[in-house]
C-alpha cells in the first residue's frame, strides 16, 4: 500500500505539472494505461489472498478514481486555458473602420432589358406578361404554327410529361404567347412589349438552353409596314445611340407573320473587332425579326381580320446586349463570375432615351 501511496502521489502531481493536452494524455497512460503503473501494481490482486484482496481492491479502484477525476479537471483546465488564448488572439476589434467592400453592379440583361423598355415606353408601348409555362395553343396554335412544324419537335422544345387529358405543356420557346394572351384580353388598339425568359434544346457557344426575348405588338385599324418600318429605325438609332446607323429590312419569313422581314444594321469588321454604324467597308449583321400580323393569328385570338391588322417584331435580348457592349461569348452571360461581372455590369440603369443620351 506505500507502493500505491507512491504512485498516487506520483501521477497527481505529473497531472498538475501538465501544461498541454499532450502532457496530461502522457500522464493519463503513465498512470492508467494498460501498462501504467496503477494497472501495473494491481496485477498483483491475484497473489493475495480473499480478504487481503477485498481490501487492496476498494482501495485500488478509490486511487483510480482519484487520478481519473483529477485528469478531467486539469483537462477542462487546460481546454478553457487555450479557448480564452484562442479568443484573446482572434478577437475584432470593433473600434476598427469596415472594410472597404465594392458595391453590387447590375447584369447587363436586366440593364438592357430596361434600356429596351425604356425606348418602347417613349413610344407609348405598355409591358405584358405572362407564364413561363404555356399550353400548345398559345405557344403554337394560335401563332399558326403547324403541327409539322420543327419548333414542335421535342429536339428543340422542352416538353412536360402528359397532364390527364393527355395535352402537354411546355416551357414556352418565345415570348409570343404573352402577345396572343393579351389580344384575346384587350380589345384594340393595342401597343405592347412582351419581355422575359425563354426556353429551347439548344446549347452551344451561341445558343443556351434559358435566354431573354423582347417581343412588340401594335394591334388597331391603321398600322402598316412603314409605320413597322419606322418604329424599329427609331429603336435601333435610340439603342445603339447612332443617329445615322444604316438599318435595312430584308424579306424572310415567320408562320406568324406575313409579309415578314429581317432587321439587318450596318456594321464594319476591321482588326477582328465589329462596329456598329457605316462608313467604308460597311456590312450588314441581322439583329431581329418583325412582320405584319398574320390574320390567322387576329383570328385565333379573336380580332377581326378584316377590320384590324397591325405588326410585331421579336428581339434577343443577349444579342443586343453582346452588340452594344462587345460581349463576345454568350455563354459568359450565365457563369456567375463576379470578375466579369464587376467588368460588363453597370453601377445603376443607363436608359438610353428617343431624345438621345441617356437618362439618369
Amino acid at each position: 500500500m506505500d507502493q500505491l501511496d507512491r504512485i498516487r502521489a506520483e501521477a497527481l502531481a505529473a497531472i498538475a505539472a501538465a501544461d498541454g493536452l499532450d502532457a496530461l494524455e502522457a500522464a493519463r497512460v503513465a498512470a492508467l494505461g494498460k501498462k501504467g503503473s496503477i494497472s501495473a501494481l494491481m496485477a498483483g490482486l491475484g497473489a493475495m489472498n480473499a480478504e487481503e484482496r477485498k481490501e487492496a481492491g476498494a482501495r485500488f479502484n478509490a486511487v483510480k478514481t482519484e487520478v481519473a477525476d483529477a485528469i478531467a479537471a486539469r483537462k477542462a483546465e487546460l481546454e478553457a486555458t487555450a479557448l480564452n488564448d484562442r479568443l484573446a488572439g482572434e478577437r475584432i476589434d470593433v473600434t476598427l473602420p469596415a472594410r472597404p467592400e465594392t458595391t453590387g453592379r447590375i447584369h447587363p440583361i436586366p440593364q438592357v432589358m430596361e434600356e429596351i423598355t425604356a425606348i418602347f415606353a417613349d413610344m407609348g408601348f405598355a409591358v405584358a406578361e405572362g407564364p413561363d409555362i404555356e399550353d400548345d395553343f398559345h405557344n403554337f396554335t394560335a401563332l399558326n404554327i403547324p403541327p409539322e412544324h420543327p419548333a414542335r419537335q421535342m429536339h428543340d422544345t422542352f416538353y412536360f410529361p402528359p397532364g390527364a387529358d393527355g395535352n402537354r405543356h411546355v416551357l414556352r420557346t418565345h415570348t409570343s404567347p404573352v402577345q396572343i394572351r393579351t389580344m384575346r384580353e384587350t380589345a384594340p388598339p393595342i401597343r405592347i412589349i412582351a419581355p422575359g425568359r425563354t426556353y429551347r434544346c439548344d446549347s452551344d457557344m451561341t445558343h443556351t438552353p434559358m435566354f431573354h426575348q423582347v417581343e412588340g405588338l401594335v394591334i388597331d385599324e391603321a398600322t402598316h409596314m412603314g409605320h413597322l418600318k419606322g418604329c424599329l429605325i427609331q429603336f435601333v438609332r435610340a439603342f445603339f445611340e447612332i443617329d445615322d446607323v444604316p438599318v435595312r429590312f430584308r424579306p424572310s419569313f415567320f408562320p406568324f407573320t406575313e409579309p415578314s422581314a429581317e432587321v439587318d444594321i450596318g456594321c464594319v469588321r476591321r482588326d477582328g473587332e465589329l462596329r456598329i454604324g457605316g462608313g467604308e467597308g460597311a456590312g450588314w449583321l441581322e439583329i431581329l425579326g418583325c412582320g405584319m400580323v398574320h390574320p390567322n393569328v387576329l383570328k385565333a385570338s379573336g380580332i377581326d381580320p378584316d377590320r384590324y391588322q397591325g405588326f410585331a417584331f421579336g428581339m434577343g435580348v443577349e444579342r443586343v446586349a453582346m452588340l452594344k457592349y462587345g460581349i463576345p461569348d454568350l455563354r459568359t452571360f450565365f457563369e456567375s463570375d463576379l470578375r466579369w461581372l464587376d467588368h460588363y455590369g453597370f453601377a445603376f440603369f443607363d436608359q438610353p432615351t428617343l431624345a438621345g443620351g441617356l437618362a439618369r
